[in-house]
């Protein structure tokens, strides 16, 4: 009978399974074994869709000619700096002891992703393959996931829809960001005193620059409004302390226009008008609950 394989997306999940499954787990260089399993791990991407140079060298100079940038095939390698970690879970994926592959990577189409494109590259083949889907990384967990796992085939809606997701960004940031520096970059590095200028966009990052730009401008044309709070000094149990005056639902107040916020007003008038009330009333106050948090 072969070993099974377990393969997470982080050093530190792969941990966790070893630790769950309760075998004698000795240390390798990028994996750790037992008699029974292996259990190794990707460092998040190992794998990554190739640059337009790659296709053909004409595409390394950015021009307008040369644009869209639509292949009909995509072309994948393998992410230089983690060459190394690579090279172990391709071999150990292909060890012909290893009859199954336990996919332990993140439950999500990203995680998917950074599975599917690992064993695309280490062109496994004749492997029984599993999911193993957690929400979490306790052992009770872990477990129920291993025993659970279904066929790795029931996930490749997930994986399909993983590469769409991929190849759309890419496309996007290739394309978007060669125009986008070709037409405007110049007038802005001259804008900005540079030599050059690199317009970059994409799905994710333009959407979060929208959002930091968005928000740079409600502070820069944020205007300070004063509002005014009341306070009063109390004592219980010979304690002294400090209490705020808040609208609280069913009061007076709630819901009032004078109200800047919950517990302020928009002019000092109706703050004074408070104090006198509560001042009529004699000024006292009632204690009506305490609660304590650690």
């Amino acid at each position: 009978m072969g070993k099974s394989l377990y393969i997470a997306e982080k050093p530190s999940v792969a941990q966790e399974f070893a630790k769950a499954l309760k075998q004698n787990m000795k240390r390798r260089e990028g994996w750790l074994e037992s008699d029974e399993s292996v259990v190794t791990w990707c460092v998040g991407h190992l794998v990554t869709m190739s640059y337009p140079e790659v296709y053909d060298p004409k595409y390394k100079k950015w021009s307008l000619s040369t644009l869209p940038f639509l292949p009909e095939t995509f072309l994948y390698e393998v992410i230089p700096n983690v060459k190394k970690q690579f090279d172990i879970v391709s071999g150990l994926l292909n060890r012909k002891d290893v009859d199954t592959i336990y996919v332990c990577t993140d439950s999500g189409r990203e995680g998917e992703y950074i599975y599917r494109l690992v064993e695309q590259m280490a062109h496994v083949k004749g492997k029984k393959r599993k999911r193993v889907w957690i929400d979490s990384q306790t052992e009770e967990e872990i477990l129920r996931g291993i025993r659970e796992a279904k066929d790795l085939s029931a996930y490749d809606h997930l994986s399909d829809s993983a590469y769409l997701r991929a190849k759309e960004d890419y496309l996007m940031g290739i394309n978007f960001s060669r125009i986008l520096t070709l037409k405007y970059g110049n007038t802005i590095a001259g804008f900005l005193h540079k030599n050059y200028v690199v317009l970059s966009a994409g799905r994710v990052m333009t959407c979060v620059l929208g959002m930091v730009v968005r928000r740079e401008r409600e502070i820069r044309e944020f205007v300070k409004t004063p509002f005014y709070r009341v306070i009063g000094k109390f004592a219980a149990d010979q304690t002294r302390f400090e209490g705020e005056w808040k609208a609280v639902k069913g009061s007076r107040y709630e819901f009032s226009p004078k109200l800047y916020r919950e517990n302020g007003f928009k002019t000092r008038e109706t703050a004074q008008e408070l104090v006198n009330d509560l001042k009529g009333s004699g000024g006292t106050a009632k204690l009506v609950s305490v609660e304590k948090k650690k």
